[in-house]
This record gives structure tokens, sequence and C-alpha cells, in this order.
């Protein structure tokens, strides 16, 4: 499969960011970065004025987050040509993304954060929607805020990446829970405003620069061929197979501070044919189904079944599990401690459909 490294949840000057389109851009072109998705709170002023287009070879896509007319429930949305009130409930808003085509995935849905009273933390609380396509499993800036005391604010700034270590335990069983109900797909994101501070009132100091974090959670879309961004009148096409494999979780997520994870494979085995992560397959004892995964430099690796690790290697490469019972499978690997590689589930459900 073909991969594509991507950035998502970031913040520009069309709403409470410090960067503009290019300068966003140029950044991740440095940094490597085949697509990123800018989401400025309830606006797409970017796409309308132009900015959704390849830009010095990076696939920059437009989408917005949402929230309630309480700032609460915050909603990441792609596929939209025009905004949706911010006046509306999470219910209705989560509801009208659906009707109107567009793709929805809750922005940093546990976050805990307390140590700054001027920063609230935004966690999704309307469980009651239904119809949302994912979840934000890994936030940066979430996970950077969250662990933040008196003691240690100067050592987060200065080294913002050597902070984020891993996702919420919190989020990652709520998606395991979720994935047994139906598919739902997780992403990372970095929440990146690039926020300047003021250092004793003589200047302002850029605290999370966007390069530095697109040195941190990424993810990757797989691809059964390769993007065509050499063709502006192929762009729409090239933008919804993205689109369509973040919905369907044909993706995986990496912090890259840890490790570059390019060539990374979790896959199901069944009848000689290969599945990738996203997909829903159907146990049966006659046709057995094997996952297995691999990674391009040691860690400490994992199979998940429904929250729990059902298979373990420890500093390796390869790990395989042969399936047993219906579940949510999920790989992750480690480094020293520190998540590194989380992909989407692979569904093994019974012939009623329960995972």
């Amino acid at each position: 499969m073909y991969e594509y490294a991507g950035v998502i949840h970031i913040h520009s000057t069309y709403s409470d960011g410090t960067g503009d389109v290019p300068s966003i851009a140029r950044a991740a072109a440095e940094s490597g970065l085949d697509f990123i998705i800018l989401t400025d709170h309830n606006t797409l002023k970017a796409k309308k004025e132009g900015w959704e287009r390849v830009y010095k070879g990076v696939i920059i896509l437009v989408g917005m987050e949402i929230n309630d007319r309480n700032d609460r429930n915050h909603y990441l949305v792609v596929g939209l040509d025009s905004p949706i009130g911010a006046r509306l409930s999470a219910e209705e808003y989560v509801e009208k993304v659906r009707e109107r085509g567009g793709i929805g995935f809750l922005a940093h849905p546990d976050e805990q954060r307390t140590h700054m009273p001027e920063h609230p933390p935004y966690p999704w609380t309307a469980w009651g929607a239904d119809g949302f396509d994912g979840l934000e499993i890994w936030n940066h800036m979430s996970e950077w805020m969250e662990g933040l005391t008196n003691d240690n604010k100067i050592q987060r700034l200065i080294h913002p990446l050597k902070s984020i270590i891993k996702p919420s335990p919190v989020t990652l069983r709520r998606w395991d829970d979720l994935c047994r109900l139906r598919p739902v797909a997780g992403v990372g994101g970095v929440d990146a405003h690039a926020h300047k501070a003021d250092v004793y009132g003589f200047f302002d100091v850029e605290v999370f620069p966007y390069k530095v974090m697109f040195r941190s959670i990424r993810t990757y879309v797989l691809l059964d061929e390769p993007l065509d961004t050499t063709d502006p009148a192929r762009f729409d096409e090239t933008k919804w197979r993205i689109y369509r494999a973040l919905r369907d979780g044909r993706s995986y997520i990496a912090n890259v501070y840890r490790g570059d994870p390019r060539g990374f494979e979790f896959t199901a085995t069944q009848n000689r044919r290969h599945f990738s992560p996203g997909t829903t397959l159907r146990f049966s004892p006659v046709e057995p189904i094997r996952l297995s995964a691999r990674v391009p430099s040691a860690a400490d690796l994992r199979i998940v079944r429904n929250g729990e690790p059902v298979a373990e290697v420890r500093g390796g490469m390869e790990i395989g599990y042969r399936v047993s019972d219906i579940g949510a499978y999920r790989f992750e690997a480690w480094k020293n401690g520190c998540g590194w590689i989380f992909a989407n589930h692979i569904r093994i459900t019974d012939r009623h459909g329960r995972c």
C-alpha cells in the first residue's frame, strides 16, 4: 500500500493561529509532510480564498473546528463547502455534517487540563450524538497542557516534544469500546496555533512553532494506488481519497519524535487475502484469521483486543496472533515507555455483526 504522512488539527490566522497559510505550508514541506488539514474555528475562509490546493508540494486541505453555543464539544469536520452555524447543539451539527456529506471527528474528547484557568478543558460531553465518524485519540496540546505544573513549566516550554508520551488511556479505552459497536476511526492531531508568549515585557517568543509541532503526532493514510498531485483537475479526487481513508480507518497514528514509522504494516490474513486497518471481517473457525504487524525499528509491540493485550513482543520488529474470538483488534508500538505507533482497528465480528 502507499502511505502518506499528514498533520491534522492546525489553526492559522483565519482564526486563532499566528501563521498564515503559505508559512504553514512551507513548514509542512520542510518537515516532509504530504498533506495538512487546516481546522480553523467555525470558518472555511481559507478554502473560499483558494488555499485548498497543492502548494510547495504539500496537499493543503481545509476543514474546520465546530463548537456549540457554549464553546463546548469541539468537532473536526472535513468535506464541507460552507460553514455550519456555531449556535447549534452538538447533536444538531453532528447530524448536519453527515446530511451534507461531511466527515467528522471528536476533538480532544477526554481533555482534563486544569493548570491554567484561562485555558479550560474542552472535552466532548454530548455522547447522545450519533453519526460521528471518528475521534482524535491523541492531541499534542491536550497532553502537553494536562501534564503542566509550576515545577515543569520551563522544561516543557524548552522541550515541547519530549513531553508527549502517550494518548490518554481514557480515550483509548473509549475508542476500543466504541469500535465494538461500530467502526469508529482514530486520528491524531497537534492542535497547532504557534502561540506567542510575552517574555518579561520585552519581546514575544513563538512557543510552539508549526515546524516543531509537525515533528510530533502525525496521521498516515494507507491507499491502494498513489496520489496524483501534479494535475490540478484531479485535486478533488486526491482530496476525497485522503478523506475516505481517514473516515474508514485506513490509517495509523505515530509520534515521529520517537522514530520514523514509514514502512509500518498491520494486516489481517484470511484465505490468503490481506486486509488493512479499518477492515471488518467475519470470524470463522474454518477460515482462520491471522493478525500480523511489522515495524521499521525495534520496539515493544502489542496486539490489543477490546482494550486488553492478547499478544506482546518486547524489543522486536514483528508480531503475530491467530484470532480465536470476535473483537475489535488494534496494534500499538512503544519505545522506552513512550507511545510510538497506534493503528486503527481490524474488527472481527460474528455472523450477526457483533464484535
